[in-house]
């Protein structure tokens, strides 16, 4: 992805179900489960590397010792950081006590994480600061076990305010910036009052019941308590994804399949999803069930998780990524005038490259037709040289785009700062005929347009193409999200751009005003969810349209190689990823009430010129 966005937390639960002296038996380890908890997340590192924080409850402790442990990083490096504490622990014990291996009830006693019940959180922020303290897990403690409580997950929610009201509690400025936070106080007073009602015995799912009913979000969430109960709940839609996988030995849970598989070495119908309003919930003393707490709603999967964030190699999102490219062929065809001989193919490093193997192969059929045309078309006129000479024409596939560093500016001096950000990629030169060929690059997704204005389409001029073709394999991001990718400002984003653009050629930007006004007028009535009043910003053009004008918006002013921009249609990408239906941040369908109040409130800010989010 050329523009950066922040995304997508990452989730890893671990129940151990035996006694820790059979995994030092079995495993060879009496810490099995931290170290499969350490490799779930690195599998998952991808989801996020603003922190990290892992927690533990240890099952049957005596009264007066702790039992839940919690421990974050901000560290550049914040996995490593967390193990490399806990590692330290065991190698300050094991230095006092060197037969400690051997007596894995002695170890549980003096490491504060060795738990039954583990959970692990990768953090990309949304939204506050990269402190520890908004690093997940949180915690609240009290003197009942069983009113204790560590929860973490991958989420947005949009109704925070409405929360903190719901329970009586006045948040603090931190507790503001924090989604988890309200998602906290509500569960732990929902878990409070049962607790009061039935102690000893609560209803875990009474309690999610009660409490996910209210919020108005997408979420993927783990909570561990006090007394060894735990749960894995997913919201009504399925937005955020959600797996498990359970044998004998442990329960398991995590945000992508593909991390289960490989730390775990199993084959992909044995990780199971969690369904849109289920809960996986495991009691203390290590029976499972899968409950439905709400009631299902459509199926609203995010459908950025297959075109970008989730990594590669779970075997679907691979096939999707290869069918995503693969549907972008024909268009990129009659762009170029089928004219393959003279066409470049890449692709901006380093998300894009499995779009650019579907793409690839979409050119790969398209030239064996015309090969078999061809030759048919021969009869018996051609010799060895003339056959061999058809047979071996090859797409013309070259590494054109390298991503350097990060570049960093020593001079605060605007033109500097801008000097330097061209250079984020580099160009491999002697690839492109110059003035003879066309290049054609395929990105995943375009958000703000900014690095290929300020880089790329810069970077890849200096080669002298006659043409340069930008491809994504994601449709126009145009509607900001808001359940978990950080795209909240509609200024931000290039195709918004290209819509003003358009009405101001077509000297129709007071219909910026009415809509303003009409977003007002919902906020007063207290209506600003009932519809996606943003819509009409593009209502009276074509996605062509809107292409070409951001192709006009990412050509710098000194480029004279014309630009063209060609997007994904909603349509292939639909039956590209048909499980992810998810699709609002393109077409502004929003699968909850509160997507709508996000958008036009985003819009309102955008039209009172204020640099903030829309919830």
């Amino acid at each position: 992805m050329s523009d950066a966005i922040k995304h997508e937390c990452g989730l890893a639960f671990i129940r151990l179900l035996k006694p820790f002296s059979y995994y030092q038996q079995q495993k060879g380890t009496a810490l099995y489960g931290l170290n499969k908890l350490y490799l779930l997340m690195e599998k998952q590192h991808n989801r996020g590397q603003d922190g990290a924080g892992i927690a533990s409850v240890k099952l049957n402790a005596e009264p007066g010792y702790p039992f839940m442990h919690r421990l974050r990083s901000v560290a550049q490096q914040a996995i490593a950081d967390l193990f490399s504490q806990v590692g330290k622990e065991f190698n300050e014990l094991e230095k006092s006590q060197p037969d400690i291996r051997k007596h894995p009830g002695l170890m549980k006693g003096h490491l504060n994480f060795m738990g039954e019940l583990l959970l692990g959180h990768l953090r990309y922020g949304t939204q506050g600061k990269n402190n520890v303290e908004f690093c997940h897990p949180f915690i609240k403690r009290d003197i009942i076990p069983a009113r204790n409580l560590a929860l973490a997950g991958n989420f947005n929610l949009v109704n925070t305010e409405e929360l903190f009201n719901l329970v009586n509690v006045h948040p603090g400025d931190f507790q503001k910036q924090s989604d988890l936070a309200a998602m906290m106080e509500v569960v732990h007073h929902f878990i409070v009052k049962e607790d009061a009602a039935n102690p000893g015995n609560m209803s875990i799912p009474g309690i999610l019941k009660n409490a996910f009913q209210h919020f108005d979000g997408g979420y993927n969430v783990c909570g561990l308590i006090g007394n060894g109960d735990s749960f894995v709940i997913r919201d009504a839609h399925g937005i955020r994804p959600s797996y498990y996988y359970i044998n004998n030995e442990v329960i398991v849970a995590a945000s992508e399949r593909a991390a289960i598989r490989t730390s775990f070495h199993v084959a992909e119908n044995e990780v199971k999803e969690l369904m849109p309003g289920q809960a996986l919930i495991v009691k203390s003393d290590g029976t499972w069930t899968i409950e439905q707490i709400l009631e299902p709603k459509p199926r609203r999967a995010c459908s950025f998780e297959r075109i970008y964030f989730s990594r590669g190699s779970d075997e679907k999102i691979y096939r999707e990524r290869i069918g995503l490219g693969y549907r972008l062929s024909n268009n990129v065809l009659k762009a170029i005038n089928n004219d393959l001989k003279h066409t470049i193919f890449s692709f901006i490093p380093n998300t894009a490259e499995v779009a650019f193997y579907g793409l690839l192969k979409g050119m790969e059929d398209f030239l064996n037709q015309i090969k078999v045309q061809r030759i048919m078309a021969w009869d018996k006129d051609f010799d060895e040289e003339k056959l061999t000479e058809m047979i071996n024409r090859k797409i013309r596939v070259e590494k054109v785009a390298i991503k350097d560093v990060k570049m960093r500016t020593f001079i605060t001096e605007d033109s500097n700062r801008s000097e330097m950000v061209q250079h984020v990629y580099d160009v491999t030169y002697g690839t492109v005929q110059p003035n003879v060929d066309t290049l054609v690059v395929i990105d995943d997704s375009i958000v703000r347009g900014t690095t290929l204005k300020e880089s790329i389409v810069r970077m890849l001029s200096r080669l002298k193409p006659v043409k340069i073709i930008v491809v994504s394999s994601a449709p126009q991001i145009r509607y900001p999200d808001c359940y978990g990718i950080d795209m909240s400002k509609l200024g931000d984003f290039i195709a918004f751009k290209a819509a003003l653009a358009l009405l101001k050629d077509r000297g129709q930007m007071n219909l910026l005003d009415q809509l303003y006004d009409k977003c007002k007028d919902l906020r007063e009535k207290g209506q600003l969810h009932t519809e996606n009043v943003v819509k009409q910003v593009y209502g009276s053009f074509t996605p062509q349209e809107i292409s070409a004008k951001i192709a006009e918006l990412i050509t710098p002013q000194e480029v004279d190689v014309p630009v063209e921009v060609i997007y994904q249609t909603i349509e292939d990408l639909h039956d590209a990823c048909p499980g992810n239906l998810g699709d609002w941040y393109f077409t502004g369908n929003y699968p909850t009430p509160g997507g709508n109040r996000v958008v036009n409130m985003a819009f309102i800010n955008f039209m009172e010129g204020k640099d903030v989010r829309g919830y």
